[in-house]
């Protein structure tokens, strides 16, 4: 498996080697071992969700207060979708940006979104679904939205047409608002408990 780290600390692409045969293809889509080696971090799955979406569908930006924090590993199990990772931990010296990776069921390359950087995902096919493997489980009322078209973020989402979005999603706040609100991780707290 090739591992890459993305321009926001903390977050990879793994892309699996792919073992065709008469019959299709295999892949080892997930190891905790790689993924704890490569992150310093443990990770074991508390959960795994999975949502369907039709074509020009956009998910997020979303993550988890810390704590409890939540990292997720994401891969697109059928369709695709161009997935975007944001770092929206305060302090970080990557503060506000974002790494794109496109995600086809077919590659089975993943994406590893530590504690305190957000995430979301544009569909790019009908019947789109996302598999999110997560370190804890889910808790009421500590899920961060962010608005995904936020002009001070700026991201490459990439569609034609206006996307399809959960109320949610649309109302969520901007990055400045999310700040000032004192919604975002710290860096040194979200680092510093990364490398324990």
């Amino acid at each position: 498996m090739r591992v890459v780290e993305t321009r926001v600390p903390g977050a990879y692409v793994f892309t699996p080697d792919l073992i065709p045969d008469a019959r299709g293809v295999f892949f080892e889509s997930f190891r905790h071992d790689l993924v704890e080696e490569v992150t310093g971090r443990p990770f074991r799955p508390a959960q795994i969700n999975y949502s369907t979406s039709v074509r020009n569908t956009l998910r997020g930006v979303h993550g988890v207060a810390v704590p409890p924090g939540q990292a997720k590993y994401v891969s697109c199990v059928r369709g695709a979708a161009r997935d975007i990772v944001v770092d929206l931990r305060v302090g970080s010296p990557t503060f506000g940006e974002h790494h794109e990776t496109l995600l086809e069921a077919g590659s089975g390359r993943c994406v590893y979104v530590p504690e305190g950087v957000g995430h979301g995902f544009l569909t790019l096919t009908d019947d789109a679904c996302v598999s999110y493997v997560v370190s804890t489980l889910y808790v009421p009322g500590t899920q961060i939205d962010i608005d995904p078209l936020d002009p001070d973020l700026a991201l490459p989402w990439g569609f034609d047409e206006p996307p399809l979005m959960s109320e949610k999603d649309a109302k969520a706040p901007g990055v400045r608002e999310a700040l000032a609100s004192g919604l975002l991780a710290e860096w040194s707290d979200v680092h510093d408990a990364q490398r324990s």
